[in-house]
C-alpha cells in the first residue's frame, strides 16, 4: 500500500485527508510540525509528502512551507511534495511549483483533484523508481564487466550489445569453439578479440583468416600450409594458419565461403587436432582455440548442399549474435564520439541526424563517415552537413535542444549566449527562453 505523510499543524486536517485516502487504499503518516515530519522522512519510506505552507499563528508568509520545502528536496530529491495553503497569495507556492514541487492545492481542496494528483503522483514515482533501479542494475552489470574482464577498448551504450559481450565473455575460458553470426561491419572481430583476452589462452598468438578475401583454391593452403611444389608457384614451404596460431586462437571470417574440400579437413582438425600441409603425408598435431563467423545464412547454405551440417554444429557450440548497429541504437552517438578527431563534438543537429539513418554498412560505414566529417568539418562542432548523409524527414525537422545539449553548448562557448545560440541554431532570444524553461542559470 502506498504511504502519504501529511506535515501540517491543524490535527483536523491530517484526520480528514486521512479518512479520504483510506477510502482509496492509501495509508497516511501525520506530523504536526516541520520537525517531526523530517524526523518520519529520515526513518520512514512514503510516496509522498502533503505540506503545509504556515505552522505558526498568525503567520501567512509561507516561509516556514518553503524553508520545509527545501530541506525535503535537499535530503529527498526524488520524493514528490504537494503545498497546501489556506491563503489566496499564492506566490510562494507558485515559486516552490517552478522549483520542483508536484503540485499545490488551496484550502478547502477538491477531493477529487487531490485524489487524482496523488494517484498519478504515486505511480510517476513508482516508474521512477523502477527505472532507476533497472539503470543501477545496468550500471552495475557494466561496472562488472569493465572491471571483470578484459574489453578490448569496446564502446557500446546498448542493452543487445552488452548481451552479447556478457555471453562472450562468460565463455572465453571454455574451450569450444564459437561461432559469431551477423551482417558485415558490426565489430565480429572485435568480439573475437574479447573472447582470445579473456581465454586460458590469452597469451598465445591470435590469427585472423578471411576466408572470402582469398581465391578457393588458396584457402586450404592458407589453412594448413604447403611444401614446396604442392602447387603452381610454391617454391618454398610454408606453415599455415593453424600452425600459426598453435596454443592461441584462430578466427576464421566469412567462415561460409570455406569450400567444401575444406570444410572436410577443418571439421578434421577440430575433431583431433591434427592434419597434414597440402603436398605432405606427415602429420602435424596443433593445439588451437577456434572462433568463426559469418555474415551468411549457414542453415540455407546446409540446405542447399554447400555447407557441411556436421561442421556447423562442431562451430556451432556456442553462437552468439551480433546485431546490425540500427538494432542498437542507443550505441550510435557512443562510437560516432569515439571516431571523431580529438577536439571535435557532434551538433545536436549532426546527432539527430546520425540517429535517422539506417546504417547499411554498420560500424564500419559509421567510422568511415566520422573520419571524413572530421576532415572536412570547418570547425570544431560537427554539423549535419558535414557527414554527408542522405537527408531524411526525421534528420531534416529542428530537434529541440535539451538542458545537456545547452549546458555543453554554454560551456564550449565559455558562457557567451550569443555563441552557444549559434552553434544550437537559435537566436539569443530563444535561447534565453529555454534556459528560463529549464532553469539554467546565465
Amino acid at each position: 500500500m502506498p504511504t502519504v505523510l501529511i506535515i501540517d499543524d491543524n490535527a483536523a486536517v491530517a484526520i480528514a485527508l486521512d479518512v479520504l485516502f483510506s477510502l482509496h487504499d492509501i495509508g497516511a503518516l501525520s506530523a504536526t510540525s516541520p520537525e517531526a515530519g523530517l524526523a518520519i522522512l529520515e526513518h520512514t519510506s512514503v510516496d509522498l509528502v502533503i505540506q503545509d505552507m504556515n505552522f505558526s499563528a498568525d503567520t501567512t508568509s509561507g516561509e516556514e512551507g518553503t524553508a520545509l520545502f527545501r530541506d525535503i528536496r535537499r535530503r529527498h530529491p526524488d520524493l514528490p511534495v504537494i503545498l497546501l495553503t489556506a491563503w489566496t497569495h499564492l506566490d510562494a507556492a507558485v515559486d516552490l511549483v517552478k522549483s520542483g514541487a508536484a503540485d499545490y492545492l488551496s484550502k478547502p481542496w477538491n477531493d477529487n483533484r487531490l485524489i487524482a494528483t496523488v494517484t498519478n503522483l504515486i505511480e510517476l514515482g513508482q516508474a521512477n523508481r523502477s527505472l532507476r533501479q533497472r539503470v543501477q542494475q545496468e550500471r552495475r552489470v557494466r561496472r562488472d564487466l569493465e572491471q571483470g574482464f578484459d574489453l578490448r577498448g569496446m564502446v557500446w551504450q546498448d542493452a543487445a550489445t552488452e548481451r552479447v559481450l556478457h555471453l562472450a565473455c562468460q565463455v572465453a575460458r571454455a574451450d569450444v569453439p564459437v561461432l559469431i553470426s551477423g551482417p558485415n561491419g558490426t565489430g565480429k572481430e572485435r568480439i573475437a578479440e574479447i573472447i582470445q583476452a579473456n581465454s586460458l589462452v590469452a597469451g598465445g598468438p591470435f590469427v585472423v583468416l578471411n576466408c572470402g578475401a582469398l581465391p578457393a583454391e588458396l584457402i586450404e593452403a592458407e589453412l594448413f600450409g604447403a611444401e614446396a611444389g604442392a602447387y603452381t608457384g610454391a617454391s618454398r614451404a610454408r606453415e599455415g594458419k593453424f600452425e600459426a596460431a598453435d596454443g592461441g586462437t584462430l578466427f576464421l571470417d566469412e567462415i561460409g565461403n570455406l569450400p567444401l574440400a575444406g570444410q572436410m579437413k577443418l571439421l578434421r582438425v577440430l575433431e583431433t587436432g591434427r592434419f597434414e600441409r597440402l603436398g605432405s603425408n606427415r602429420e602435424r598435431q596443433v593445439k588451437v582455440r577456434v572462433i568463426s563467423a559469418t555474415n551468411a545464412d549457414l542453415g540455407a547454405m546446409i540446405r542447399a548442399g554447400t555447407f557441411r551440417e556436421d561442421l556447423f554444429y562442431r562451430l556451432n557450440v556456442i553462437e552468439l549474435r551480433l546485431p546490425a548497429l540500427a538494432a542498437r541504437p542507443a550505441d550510435i552517438l557512443p562510437l560516432a564520439s569515439s571516431f571523431l578527431a580529438r577536439g571535435k563534438s557532434l551538433h545536436h543537429c549532426a546527432q539527430a541526424a546520425l540517429l535517422a539513418h539506417a546504417w547499411p554498412g554498420n560500424v564500419r560505414e559509421l567510422k568511415n563517415v566520422m573520419a571524413r566529417a572530421s576532415l572536412l568539418a570547418a570547425g570544431d562542432i560537427i554539423k549535419a552537413a558535414d557527414l554527408g548523409l542522405p537527408v531524411t524527414v526525421a534528420a531534416s525537422v529542428e530537434v529541440e535542444p535539451d538542458r545537456d545539449a545547452i549546458v555543453q553548448s554554454m560551456a564550449r562557448a565559455n558562457g557567451v549566449v550569443a555563441q552557444a545560440a549559434a552553434d544550437l541554431g537559435l537566436s539569443r532570444q530563444a535561447l534565453y527562453r529555454r534556459m528560463e524553461r529549464l532553469g539554467i542559470a546565465r
